[in-house]
């Protein structure tokens, strides 16, 4: 029987750093509206949720004809918010969606999906090559090493692998934080503790690790723009602009 697929896109309405950001205006649509409508054509999965705490993103949703939700719990983060509203669903996989990235595209999804064809598989996410010695030493971006079936073996705002031996032959990987979840690895998660090296480097990712749950990675090309501050929002719009050109 095929799997059952979803794809969650938590929305906060709050956001230290740029209040508000998913209802700002990119293009000729709202940055939540462009993220729901880019998962929606992908037609990979069996429905497309917003879930969130404000009314006013409900309604931006519901006047795309979308699916949206109310959470109604206070959450830590998205992964605790979609996880109230996978507990009651008829679902097999959950795909988190971040609601600041609107450039997703499909293929990166659908190589996602296609790791729960190993029934070992209980979460998956994506890295991408990084070259960019700015961004191999920048903390904000957060790396990540595999073993031999590409488990994640650890993630980190620091440097890994460390090149000892200056030899130029280490690759390196950025983890992009979109996730798939069989739905017990999903609510599991919600009834650990923060773990000690979670706590350390701020990446809930590395509760799974410290609770002997493999990450299973995929490699993808796939790049995007994550709006956090204004600035994100104009290189989103010049993104956009060139790509519309490009068409």
């Amino acid at each position: 029987m095929p799997l059952k697929k979803v794809a969650m896109i938590p929305a906060r309405l709050a956001s230290t750093r740029f209040p508000q950001k998913l209802l700002q205006p990119l293009g000729d649509k709202t940055v939540i509206a462009t993220v729901y409508l880019a998962v929606q054509q992908t037609g990979l999965f069996d429905d497309v949720i917003v879930v969130t705490d404000s009314e006013v993103i409900y309604e931006e949703i519901k006047k795309l004809q979308g699916h949206a939700v109310m959470s109604t719990g206070r959450h830590e983060s998205g992964t605790d918010r979609i996880a109230e509203a996978a507990a009651s669903m008829d679902v097999d996989v959950i795909v988190n969606v971040q609601g600041d990235t609107p450039f997703i595209r499909r293929e990166p999804l659908q190589k996602l999906l296609e790791q729960f064809e190993d029934e070992t598989v209980q979460v998956a996410s994506i890295m991408t090559p990084l070259h960019d010695e700015q961004q191999i030493q920048n903390p904000n971006v957060v790396k990540v090493c595999v073993d031999k079936r590409g488990n994640a073996l650890y993630f980190s705002r620091s440097v890994i692998p460390y090149d000892r031996n200056k030899t130029g032959n280490v690759s390196y990987y950025k983890h992009v934080g979109v996730y798939a979840f069989r739905k017990k690895a999903l609510l599991d998660f919600t009834t650990w503790p923060v773990s000690l090296l979670e706590d350390a480097e701020k990446l809930e990712q590395l509760r799974y690790l410290e609770n002997g749950v493999p990450l299973r990675m995929v490699l993808s090309d796939f790049t995007s723009v994550e709006i956090d501050t204004a600035e994100d929002l104009e290189r989103a719009q010049a993104l956009l602009n060139e790509r519309k050109a490009n068409v």
